[in-house]
This record gives C-alpha cells, sequence and structure tokens, in this order.
C-alpha cells in the first residue's frame, strides 16, 4: 500500500518590494523638527525668550504713570528691553541645535541616516530660522497689542513703516540666532560657540566705547559704536541707541547681519562637508 503522492513543489508567496523612497529636504525638515520639538533646551530657552519679552515689555507699558508716555517711540518700543536679553535666548538655542548632537554622540547617526551634509544643515537651518522668528515676532506683538490698548491719546501711533522696522528686528535677532548655529557647526561645542557669540554681541559696545578714548582710534571706536547687535535693536524699535552721531539706517543694519550671518553659514557648509563628523 503507498501513500500519497507528493505534492509538486510550489513557489512560496513573497510580498512584493517595498517601494524606495529617494530621500528630499522633506524627510530632514521632519528629523529636524522632531528633534527641535523633543529636547527639554527648546523649551527651556523660548520659554525664556517668551518670558523676558512679553514679561518685561509688559511690565514696562503697566508701570508707566502717564499711558501717553509712551507714545512717542513706537508701541512695539517697550519689547526693547526684554529683546536685548531674551537675544541671548536665540543664541543659545541656535547654538544647541548642532552642538547638542555633537555632546550626545547623535550626529553619527544622522549622518549615517542622511549622509547629505549639506542637506541635514540646510534642514537645521530652516527649522530653526522659522521656529525662531515665529516666537520673537508673536512675542513682540503680545506687547505692541498691549501697547496699542492701554496707550491711548491723539499721539498714540505705530505706522506701517514702524511695524516693518520692528519685523526687520525680529529677523535681525532670528540671524543672530543662525550665526550662533552656524559657528556651532564649526566649533562643535557648545560652551565654546555660546562664549564667542556673546564675545561678538555683548563685547562691541564696550570696546567701542574704549577705543574713543585715543584720537586716533576715535573714528574706528565710533563705527563699532554705531554698528553692533544693541544699537541695530533699539534702532529698529525706535528707541534711543547711541549717542554718537551719523547712525546708519535700518537697513543698513540688517544688510551687516546678513552678509555676516552668511559668510558664517558658508563657511560651515565648508567645514562640515570635508570633515569626517
Amino acid at each position: 500500500m503507498t501513500g500519497p503522492a507528493p505534492l509538486p513543489d510550489q513557489p512560496l508567496e513573497q510580498d512584493p518590494p517595498l517601494p524606495e523612497t529617494r530621500p528630499h529636504l522633506g524627510h530632514a525638515l521632519a528629523s529636524e523638527w522632531t528633534k527641535m520639538v523633543s529636547v527639554r533646551s527648546t523649551l527651556w530657552t523660548l520659554g525664556a525668550l517668551v518670558l523676558l519679552v512679553v514679561g518685561i515689555g509688559l511690565l514696562a507699558v503697566g508701570e508707566t504713570d502717564d499711558p501717553t508716555g509712551l507714545t512717542n517711540p513706537p508701541h512695539t518700543a517697550a519689547a526693547v528691553f526684554g529683546l536685548l536679553v531674551g537675544q541671548v535666548a536665540v543664541i543659545v538655542l541656535g547654538v544647541l541645535t548642532v552642538t547638542s548632537e555633537y555632546a550626545t554622540g547623535l550626529i553619527r547617526t544622522t549622518l549615517t541616516a542622511a549622509p547629505d551634509r549639506a542637506r541635514v544643515l540646510t534642514a537645521k537651518y530652516l527649522v530653526f530660522s522659522a521656529v525662531a522668528f515665529t516666537v520673537v515676532s508673536a512675542s513682540v506683538a503680545v506687547v505692541g497689542i498691549a501697547s496699542m490698548i492701554v496707550v491711548t491719546g491723539p499721539e498714540a501711533h505705530q505706522t506701517a513703516g514702524e511695524w516693518l522696522a520692528a519685523l526687520a528686528g525680529c529677523l535681525y535677532i532670528t540671524l543672530l540666532g543662525v550665526l550662533g548655529l552656524a559657528i556651532g557647526a564649526v566649533v562643535r561645542h557648545s560652551a565654546g560657540a555660546i562664549a564667542v557669540m556673546l564675545g561678538l554681541v555683548m563685547l562691541p559696545p564696550v570696546v567701542g566705547g574704549m577705543l574713543t578714548m585715543w584720537e586716533s582710534l576715535t573714528p574706528l571706536g565710533n563705527l563699532v559704536m554705531r554698528y553692533n547687535a544693541p544699537v541695530a535693536i533699539m534702532q529698529m524699535f525706535g528707541l534711543p541707541a547711541s549717542e554718537v552721531g551719523g547712525l546708519p539706517g535700518i537697513w543698513a543694519q540688517l544688510a551687516l547681519i546678513v552678509a555676516v550671518a552668511g559668510a558664517a553659514v558658508a563657511g560651515s557648509y565648508a567645514v562640515v562637508g570635508r570633515r569626517d563628523v
């Protein structure tokens, strides 16, 4: 008695291959966005920025004895008191956007998953710039709207040009953070990059004042006193910025930071593209 005839060999059914998706900038943007919103440093730095700008700005508006006393400068001028300190938070966030990955070693995983370093760096710049500019602008808008509600009188104003200048100030502060990100990408060390940025932002007014003590260096000192971050920010928000005459226009100040940040960004692409990590 024979057993059942063996079944003919049948090919095993295989699942269709998964479609291959070519990596693009959108994937890098999604990755950088996930990193930014999932770390505590973003919450702390941006929270400090909002607290400083909105908190100090509302105090400046609410503690004015004469409500019409704030009508000479634009309504958004009250935000500058917090911005002069809050710019440090934007700079720190820009630095940490890249250096935190070097500190934890995550940068190796990032570059293994996305070998195109230019695309990774571009995504970092775009995500950081969008987040920083949005938060800074929203904080300034809250202060400006609060001032418009509190300040009354025939002289109360905020022209379209002054709103545009305030927007340029928000962009200026964002570009300071972009400069910090570029320096962080080159230095790869949080403390070192933050120290460099604080020196670039805080020291020029001091150095300019010291240079004016010598007659031969006075022209250079006056130039430094005119072109520096605190003076530019105060000028864009409509406050007296410097005792040195002949201040440049706000667009000249903005063009300078665009040129400096652009050169640093270009340098970061060159350096990151050449080294191993």
